[in-house]
């Protein structure tokens, strides 16, 4: 049964925000995928204690969710219901310290990494090769070209569905490959990375062989969105997908790239149904091949096709500061 709070029309239930906040908000240009609905109520807060005071005024019958550069995201198309939260100005700032680098959940991680290479601090240099903010990768554990955030991470802050503010150190996260356990509708808002003193050529040098490896063995100038499925223990994706038969495979107009195949891309005027689709149909078949289940490392979300909601009582693309 829906509670009463969604029967409601959700602007009627959004408490007061100093940030932003857009009715009908379309997520679309905002993914790297380029496709999906929209967001019933996009909020963009202006920093840590306007998102405090909206979860805590916000009825608990309203779902929450939150993107980031939603660079690893497929929004499906029939949009999100709820409010979507995303953290932008007010949640960027990057403090170097000199044992650690404190960084807000909007930071690129990249951005994050060139920080510290020019403070001659090493150890980040894998965060250059992952396109996202800090919140996303505190949230999954993110990790590439032998380094994750599980192994650097010293505490993050993040902003429960209560509003309260907690800080829980790397040991209180309970990190696995990919994966952190946020408290339920828990918003990563900060974070602090344990870092050393490094050489400041040895540190460029490595983040320019990152950026070289990245250019050359993925699709990074196509719509795509990032490493489509988690390496299984002991083995990798593309491999498994490879030798399904996969590469190049398509569904409209989503592909599977002939550079990385485990990585999907919008050709032009794919559908979230296209990419998502074409996902299912690329781990029905290295099942069928390997007997080995590929899980889903793109976060997913929304409801598919164009559901019927009841309308917002804001007027239709309404932005509200």
């Amino acid at each position: 049964m829906m509670t009463a709070a969604i029967i409601r029309p959700l602007g009627e239930q959004l408490p007061p925000l100093r940030g932003r906040v857009q009715a009908e908000a379309v997520l679309a240009p905002q993914t790297w995928f380029r496709v999906g609905g929209p967001a019933e109520a996009l909020v963009r807060p202006a920093d840590t204690d306007d998102l405090c005071d909206f979860l805590r005024a916000l009825p608990h019958g309203v779902p929450v969710t939150v993107i980031g550069a939603a660079s690893n995201l497929i929004v499906r198309d029939g949009g999100v219901h709820g409010v979507v939260v995303k953290l932008a100005r007010g949640f960027g700032e990057i403090v170097v310290e000199n044992d650690g680098i404190i960084a807000g959940a909007a930071a690129l991680d990249v951005t994050v990494a060139e920080y510290a290479a020019a403070a001659g601090l090493a150890g980040l240099e894998f965060l250059s090769g992952i396109p996202g903010t800090i919140g996303g990768a505190v949230a999954m554990n993110a990790g590439a070209y032998g380094g994750d955030v599980a192994a650097c991470l010293d505490w993050a802050e993040i902003v429960t569905r209560s509003g309260e503010l907690v800080r829980r150190g790397s040991h209180g996260l309970g990190f696995e490959y990919r994966h952190s356990s946020l408290p339920p509708g828990g918003v990563v808002v900060r974070a602090r990375f344990r870092v050393r003193r490094g050489e400041a050529a040895a540190i460029a040098a490595r983040m320019a062989e990152i950026r070289a490896s990245r250019e050359a063995t993925q699709p990074v100038r196509a719509r795509t969105g990032g490493s489509t499925f988690r390496n299984p223990p002991a083995m990798k994706a593309w491999e498994l997908i490879d030798a399904a038969g996969c590469r190049g495979l398509t569904r409209g107009a989503a592909q599977v790239s002939e550079k990385h195949c485990n990585f999907l891309i919008n050709t032009g005027g794919a559908t979230a149904a296209d990419i998502e689709g074409l996902g299912e149909d690329v781990r029905r078949r290295v099942r069928e091949a390997s007997g080995v289940v590929l899980e889903w490392e793109i976060r997913r979300i929304g409801v598919p096709g164009t559901p019927e909601r009841a309308p917002s009582s804001l007027p239709h693309g309404e932005e509200l500061t």
